[in-house]
């Protein structure tokens, strides 16, 4: 039986534990789109958990949503990206790159081009998107021809190949939380009558292909993907074969031999039980809100082979040892998640911070 102590393997790479900082937005890149110095600093202090996950970062212009996230498709993005991989790697850790294209989740003010988001078909998600001038409601997208549906795959090929200039130890493509991959999903983001919509194999070919060229490109073990099965937010519904749809998706991807599959877990026990029977390589588990009394208990059940956490992970750079000591842990300031400077970013104390008496 498994701990989440023990080290691991993935995919080539040894893990000194099995668990894993989430990715998580903190809008925080500097205006080109490179990350800031702090993100550097940021995950070096993580870097004790066995893998590192970065937050989303967009393969191109048009992947872009929020305001001040990192890209990873210019030189100024590699570079900024090699100095987190190389201060990750100088602390003993391991770090993908999660790529995440918001898809309609965007607005003009907040992407480089000024230019509407992208999506599967021209639906609005019926949701609110901070900008420089406040909150604004997010327009209706521009829906995508079916050419440059094969563009964006060929964009996140290009960007997964950067990531690996920058040094990053692989990629995770971000499939859930309502973003692209999730939007051609969903009937209700997707009402496409050509190859990529319509039928459950054609709302999953995108997601497939997406993962097969980064594959291709950088080699399926530096290549892994989130989804978040049966997730309903900002428009997002997967309807009554979203179930039939992910076994089907999972089953396609699991023939790619990808380093591994993350997956965020809202109840449905059922479905995650056959999933994990469909997936034949490593699992990252992630289940939101999951108490602390609870970290470990899918690794010892077998469940999975990994756990990933977010907030509790952000609050507490030295999560791990905090773990193992059973320490008091840090509570997150939820108003520093996004934006702004060190503060809710790179001052949470670690334990070896705290003075004598």
């Amino acid at each position: 039986m498994n701990t989440v102590f023990d080290p691991a393997r993935l995919a080539g790479l040894t893990l000194s534990n099995r668990l894993v900082m989430a990715p998580m937005t903190r809008s925080r890149a500097q205006a080109d789109g490179s990350p800031s110095p702090l993100a550097a600093r940021y995950y070096a202090q993580r870097a004790g958990l066995g893998l590192i996950i970065s937050e989303g970062t967009q393969p191109s212009d048009a992947g872009q949503g929020y305001l001040a996230t990192p890209g990873i498709y210019t030189d100024a993005h590699v570079a900024g990206w090699k100095h987190t991989t190389d201060a990750v790697h100088a602390q003993g850790g391991r770090i993908f790159i999660q790529l995440m294209h918001a898809g309609r989740m965007s607005h003009p003010d907040n992407t480089p081009r000024h230019e509407l988001g992208v999506a599967p078909s021209a639906i609005a998600p019926g949701a609110g998107m901070f900008t420089a001038t406040g909150m604004q409601p997010i327009p209706s997208p521009r829906a995508l021809s079916t050419e440059q549906v094969r563009q964006t795959v060929q964009d996140f090929r290009r960007a997964a190949r950067r990531a690996i200039e920058a040094g990053a130890d692989g990629v995770e493509i971000h499939g859930a939380n309502a973003y692209l991959v999730q939007q051609f999903l969903a009937p209700s983001a997707n009402t496409r009558d050509d190859e990529y919509g319509g039928s459950l194999e054609n709302r999953a070919r995108f997601a497939i292909e997406v993962a097969t060229a980064i594959a291709e490109e950088i080699g399926p073990d530096k290549t892994a993907i989130r989804l978040s099965p049966g997730l309903s937010i900002w428009g997002i519904d997967e309807g009554e074969q979203g179930p039939a749809l992910y076994r089907y998706l999972v089953s396609e991807l699991n023939k790619l031999g990808l380093a591994y599959l993350h997956l965020m877990h809202l109840g449905d026990e059922a479905l995650l039980a056959d999933l994990r029977q469909r997936w034949q390589g490593a699992l990252i588990l992630n289940r939101p809100g999951r108490p602390r009394e609870q970290i470990g208990a899918d690794i010892a059940a077998g469940l999975a082979e990994l756990e990933s956490y977010g907030a509790m992970v952000l609050a507490n750079p030295d999560f791990v040892e905090r773990l193992k000591r059973n320490a008091p842990l840090n509570e997150a300031d939820k108003n520093s998640f996004y934006g702004g400077n060190e503060q809710g970013y790179t001052d949470y104390p670690a334990l070896s911070d705290a003075q004598p008496a």
